[in-house]
């Protein structure tokens, strides 16, 4: 007689938000001490890269790179690797080094801001990637200039999920969803009787409401929506996703979703596709592979939005799919938006039974 299948589920504070855990096995015990495992990773990724810690190696780096070549841990130096590889693909609408101006606009601990044009100038001569020199045969990194940080808020999160789901391999669990809050999830295998995770993406305009369902399996996705992090003055409001070279919030996006075999890649990758927006977002998916990419873009009037869907070379071998045309997409949303189990995994997603 075969064991029965259990669900466990569990939810931990970390890096300024909550990550889930939904695995399926038959030894709930063992599920438990897998979690455990898994959450301690991550607070001890907290632990190295928080920019909030002055005792984290990011922040010694930050203190100390610009007056002397600094020696950094290679797992972390690895993510910084691939943090300047990013930045550089994308033409730095991904910068590992925009840390500054969330501080100028007042999203670094703060309310929100509107800094003067002559600040945002000021700021932007202590930005850039290309201020980076890393050695990789000795694993060190140096700063060119004074006052340049490095801010892994964009994609730490993913490099978090991504080392979560390699601890739940390593121990044998095949069908697990990790979720890091509203920003990154990574769907292993897929829950028991089901083709695929089943995951709803929330409408930009009401987190109540689906504005999309997607299923994965063995597939990553992540977010970047003006509504995360944001501020009002006035009538207007300011996103937290800012654009690198202007040092400006983006205006005229409302979220930027990006499947992708790894968390890491799709985390860094939303951020700079909502910054570069449809068009060069298109080209860059026509030199690289396995990657799609949703974004939802305001309507002139009112609170509608439009979707747009594209997808590079290899994109149907990655493990997302929607299971409607794109001409019944919103009545199939509203249908099994209540098939959802509310599971412990809200904002942007919810995750099926």
């Amino acid at each position: 007689m075969r064991d029965a299948i259990t669900r466990y589920e569990a939810a931990h504070q970390a890096m300024g938000t909550e990550f889930t855990l939904v695995a399926y096995g038959d030894d709930p015990q063992y599920l438990m001490a897998v979690g455990n495992e898994v959450f301690e990773e991550i607070d001890r990724l907290e632990g190295q890269m928080s920019i909030y810690r002055p005792k984290s190696e990011l922040s010694v780096i930050n203190r100390t790179a610009a007056a002397r070549s600094v020696c950094v841990e290679p797992k972390l130096f690895a993510l910084l690797v691939n943090a300047v590889d990013h930045s550089q693909s994308t033409g730095g609408a991904f910068d590992v080094t925009a840390g500054p101006l969330m501080k100028a606009w007042g999203f670094f601990r703060g309310k929100g801001r509107i800094p003067e044009n002559s600040e945002i100038a000021q700021v932007l001569r202590r930005v850039g990637y290309r201020h980076l020199y890393l050695k990789r045969a000795e694993c060190t990194i140096r700063f060119d200039v004074e006052g340049l940080e490095l801010d892994l808020g964009a994609i730490g999160k993913g490099y978090a999920v991504d080392r979560a789901v390699e601890i739940l391999r390593h121990y044998g669990v095949t069908r697990a969803l990790v979720s890091s809050g509203t920003s990154s999830l990574y769907a292993l295998g897929a829950p028991p009787g089901e083709r695929a995770w089943s995951i709803s993406l929330r409408n930009p305009y009401d987190s109540e409401k689906a504005a999309n369902v997607i299923y994965l399996r063995d597939c990553s996705l992540s977010t970047s929506g003006n509504y995360e992090k944001f501020f009002k003055q006035g009538d207007k409001t300011y996103a937290h996703i800012l654009n690198p070279s202007t040092g400006k919030p983006v205006e005229n996006m409302l979220a930027a979703i990006v499947l992708a075999p790894c968390a890491c890649d799709a985390d860094a990758l939303s951020t700079a596709f909502y910054v570069m927006g449809v068009e060069r977002s298109r080209e860059y998916l026509a030199t690289h592979r396995d990657l799609m990419a949703l974004f939802y873009l305001p309507r002139s009037r009112g609170q509608g939005f439009r979707r747009v869907i594209l997808r590079s070379d290899g994109a149907d071998a990655i493990g997302a799919f929607f299971t409607k045309t794109a001409a019944r997409k919103r009545r199939a949303t509203r249908k099994q938006t209540s098939k959802v189990s509310p599971s412990r995994i809200s904002g942007a997603w919810a995750t099926a039974r």
